[in-house]
């Protein structure tokens, strides 16, 4: 057997046991290709270069033991792996913060990509908040960008914090990057010119249905109240205080648009182009915050 193989004999697997997907792949091919060029060492952007290599008996056990786990727990890959990789950044993860899967990764990463966060932004930029940090990976991310930038990144979990700072020290940004324990805005400071937030902002309904790999995760970065927008609310009032006049917030709602519209019909947001299409992260300005 080759690893080409093992990863579509593992694919069948997944499909057959009905895994769920979304935390780094979408489909059980690129789940078990992950989950096997993880186990055998391999580099996970080379597929082609590693298709054709010969698996012995003992990796071939090996990484069905990892693909039995995988279906048995319902844990994300990632959790299995402690690593998740965020536009071609690894980034460690474990069971105390959610897997990062942030569209605004994108905006931060590729300046061609719809509406730029680039053009929102001034030479002037300086400080920059990640707002419910989880494991630090928009921290990183923007520290790496912008190398001019100072960043706070903040979150209520303790938990998620520490697992925020194996990040922040496996890419050496101690130096630009803070981390604080705050619940929403209430530990901040500021002013900054850039917040980024990815909130808990699922409904109560969608909750209720969510496959166990979600569930694996911290409930509280997922749950967002009865129509996700709870925490939402008290950012969007809170937010200007804590904002230079010329800044922006860059919020992720994933699939609650509509209801981020009812919640705030006053609010005229830019909605932000992304690899999902133009309905899961938006732009306030500090203006149309305070003018609203």
């Amino acid at each position: 057997m080759n690893v080409l193989a093992l990863i579509e004999a593992g694919a069948q697997q997944l499909t057959q046991a009905g895994v769920a997907f979304g935390h780094g792949t979408t489909n059980a091919f690129d789940e078990a290709a992950w989950l096997v060029l993880w186990k055998l060492g391999l580099p996970l952007d080379d597929l082609d270069g590693a298709a054709q290599r010969p698996v012995t008996a003992a990796e071939e056990q090996a990484v069905n033991a990892l693909l039995a786990q995988r279906i048995a727990t319902r844990k994300p890959a990632a959790y299995l792996t402690r690593e998740a990789w965020l536009q071609g950044v690894p980034f460690y993860v474990d069971e105390r913060a959610i897997v990062p899967r942030s569209f605004i990764a994108e905006l931060l990463a590729d300046p061609d990509l719809g509406d730029s966060l680039d053009s929102w932004l001034s030479p002037d930029t300086r400080r920059v908040l990640d707002l419910c940090t989880g494991n630090g990976s928009l921290a990183v991310l923007a520290a790496m960008v912008y190398p001019d930038v100072a960043v706070d990144a903040a979150d209520i979990s303790a938990d998620a914090l520490a697992v925020a700072r194996i990040n922040v020290d496996r890419h050496g940004l101690q130096e630009r990057i803070t981390l604080i324990q705050s619940d929403g805005m209430a530990g901040v400071d500021g002013p900054y010119d850039l917040i980024l937030c990815n909130p808990p902002y699922v409904n109560a309904a969608s909750m209720a249905a969510l496959p166990a790999e979600y569930l694996a995760e911290p409930d509280l970065a997922l749950a967002g109240g009865a129509d996700g927008m709870d925490f939402v609310r008290q950012l969007l009032q809170d937010a200007p205080a804590h904002m230079t006049p010329q800044a922006v917030l860059v919020l992720e709602i994933g699939n609650e648009r509509a209801h981020f519209e009812a919640a705030f019909a006053h609010l005229a947001p830019v909605w932000l182009d992304t690899s999902a299409g133009e309905d899961q992260v938006l732009l306030l300005t500090r203006e149309a915050l305070t003018d609203a």
